[in-house]
């Protein structure tokens, strides 16, 4: 009995000392922010002794992380560009995409704003600096503060095509870090305007306005009405391995899109 007890005894001792398994995961801070960090937390309860460490400062550091190695997985709002893929190459990494959830991107002004709706014209007039004041868009008088993104964020990248035609953003605009930031700043300024992910349209000071008479929400970006929608994905180096592997399933699993959902993004497929 005494053999069993100091055997049992071993065995939790070698338990407790084994090392976690860590996850890296790098990039975009749509959903870096909130997204990532809730299944961190849902799949660690059902995973004890795995630890993750997550970086949100852009899809392109994101990218970049998986063609050096330096993480599992690259979060990215958007799809590599032939560039990455050809400097992954390069290094034997082959750049694999796998759409996580759907977003759309919401143009935001302040609460007190008397502009509820712009037409995609006005949007890129206003964010390449052709439209400077709001009353040349239905607005009380007053000069356009513009709100965008740093340029390694995804979503920088995606509303310049969605909603400007790939041409530049005005000279003044300023480069905020993040999807909060963004709407700390506009919620702050009544002359502000800037656009944010579906999961960050409910924060304090702010209100949506719809664009061609249609407003970000699940059913917009499921039916392709709203114009600026868009998958998000998670980059790996070929096939995911290992612990990343197991927590991209458990991201498309019906658990882990129903976080997805919680967050405020789309599923990338029906619920039970």
């Amino acid at each position: 009995m005494k053999n069993i007890l100091l055997l049992a005894a071993v065995f939790a001792a070698a338990a407790t000392s084994l090392p976690a398994q860590k996850l890296v995961i790098k990039g975009s801070d749509t959903l870096g922010a909130k997204l990532v960090p809730m299944l961190a937390e849902d799949y660690k309860a059902r995973n004890p002794g795995v630890t993750f460490e997550i970086a949100a400062e852009g899809s392109t550091t994101g990218i970049a992380a998986i063609i050096d190695g330096t993480a599992q997985i690259g979060m990215s709002s958007r799809r590599a560009k032939p560039t990455e893929v050809s400097a992954g190459t390069a290094k034997g990494v082959t750049l694999k995409p796998t759409i996580v959830a759907y977003d759309g991107i919401g143009v935001i002004v302040h609460g007190g704003s008397a502009v509820a709706a712009l037409t995609k014209r006005q949007v890129q007039q206003i964010f390449t600096g052709e439209v400077t004041d709001w009353s040349q868009v239905g607005g009380a008088p007053g000069p356009i503060s513009v709100y965008t993104r740093n340029t390694s964020s995804g979503t920088y990248s995606d509303f310049k095509e969605l909603a400007m035609s790939k041409r530049d953003y005005a000279p003044s605009s300023q480069k905020m870090a993040g999807n909060e930031q963004i709407a700390a700043e506009v919620a702050k300024n009544p002359n502000g305007i800037g656009y944010v992910g579906l999961a960050y349209l409910t924060d304090p000071g702010i209100k949506t306005v719809s664009i061609e008479g249609v407003v970000p929400s699940e059913d917009a970006v499921v039916a392709h009405k709203y114009p600026y929608a868009r998958p998000t994905f998670y980059y790996t180096n070929g096939d995911a391995q290992g612990e990343a592997a197991k927590f991209l399933e458990f991201t498309l699993s019906d658990a882990g899109q129903r976080i997805v959902r919680k967050v405020g993004f789309v599923p990338v497929h029906p619920l039970n």
